[in-house]
């Protein structure tokens, strides 16, 4: 996947060089120059999409202790917010920004200067320039559909995302509210991006070409059909790994959620497994990544989280990349294998998502989504 390189990118990258953030000549600082002065600050503050940062925050404090690492597990969407809103009151509280939801993020935190780009320089040589511009992707995840394959020991139980939409599936199909989380609106984004690959399964699904029935597009006439066959919304997304991958169901809903959550099947009493061979893809993977605030209190250690995360010179990345060198989750550091219990990148079929695509018609299929509920 390509972190697309366009225009209006390129005019963001004017304006990164010109936002004043806290002392970034210690941009080119290696990681032994930056401890001793982010030990002197004692402290550093990580807003992060994913709970994952609680073992960040372990590890990172046992490698460098006197700072102390204090991680705040907030969604993506409730992160845009909450930058948003601390901006406006002229207070910066979070060094080091971990989000995914680019399509929104660019426009509303990176063109507005309230986060900034920042790579390592320890990994600038090893991360494609499409992983560092306009902002640093750590991994990439995702947003796919998922069967439970205790259940299914055979592989998934459909073959086409146009399945979800016969009776057999009404209200066994679950997913997080996508108004709820940007992750799955830019899934239900992408799925009308991808219109003529919808119209395509469909006649394949149903051997006729598809009736739109007053839909703008086969990927919304999708969307539609989804809802009215019961689409069962929830909270989180550990609410769609347990309805679908709880062990012992005799017929279970399947449901889009990460990838990357097979691996808590063992701990957690789950069977998901990614439907990679559903047609015309599982749903979509995009990048995570890592940023500093505009002006972070904690300018040294934010820089050092970063570089934290990236991974060391280890084979797999050590302590600071541990929590995501999963199957399912691709790490950007092209010196580090793909995980091996992983669907390789290269057979992978989700979507890649364009986030300056996706940002364009991102409100009018938030307003359809809206109008079904």
């Amino acid at each position: 996947m390509k972190f697309e390189s366009i225009t209006r990118w390129s005019a963001m990258a004017v304006l990164w060089t010109s936002v004043a953030w806290a002392d970034s000549s210690m941009d080119t600082m290696t990681a032994e120059e930056l401890l001793p002065l982010a030990q002197e600050e004692g402290t550093v503050t990580v807003y992060s999409f994913t709970s994952r940062i609680g073992k960040v925050e372990a590890a990172f404090e046992a490698a460098y202790p006197g700072i102390d690492l204090q991680g705040f597990d907030i969604s993506s969407t409730e992160q845009i917010a909450r930058l948003t809103a601390e901006a406006q009151a002229g207070v910066a509280n979070a060094d080091v920004v971990y989000i995914s939801d680019a399509p929104v993020v660019l426009s509303a935190l990176l063109e507005p200067g309230i986060i900034a780009q920042y790579v390592p320089p320890r990994v600038a040589d090893r991360v494609p320039d499409e992983y560092q511009s306009p902002l640093l992707a750590q991994r990439l995840s995702t947003k796919v559909l998922m069967y439970n394959e205790e259940a299914n020991p055979n592989g998934a139980p459909i073959d086409s995302l146009w399945d979800l939409t016969r009776e057999e599936w009404a209200g066994r199909v679950v997913m997080v509210d996508p108004l709820q989380r940007g992750d799955y609106l830019d899934l239900m984004t992408e799925i009308v991006l991808q219109s003529a690959a919808m119209e395509a399964a469909y006649q394949t699904e149903f051997g006729e070409a598809i009736n739109l029935d007053g839909a703008a597009n086969a990927g919304e006439k999708f969307i539609i059909d989804l809802f009215a066959n019961d689409l069962i919304l929830v909270g989180s997304t550990d609410d769609v790994n347990a309805a679908v991958g709880a062990v012992g169901q005799k017929n279970p809903p399947v449901g889009f959620t990460s990838y990357s959550d097979r691996r808590d099947n063992e701990e957690e009493g789950w069977a998901l497994q990614v439907a990679n061979d559903v047609a015309p893809a599982p749903g979509i993977i995009f990048p995570a990544v890592l940023a500093l605030s505009a002006e972070p209190k904690n300018p040294a250690a934010a820089r050092l989280v970063i570089d934290f995360l990236m991974g060391d010179e280890s084979e797999t990345g050590g302590p600071g990349l541990a929590p995501f060198y999963v199957a399912g989750d691709y790490v950007t550091r092209s010196d580090i294998p793909p995980h091996p219990d992983a669907v390789p990148l290269g057979d992978f079929t989700a979507w890649r998502i364009d986030p300056a695509k996706t940002a364009e018609i991102r409100a009018e299929i938030g307003d359809l989504v809206l109008t079904l509920q």
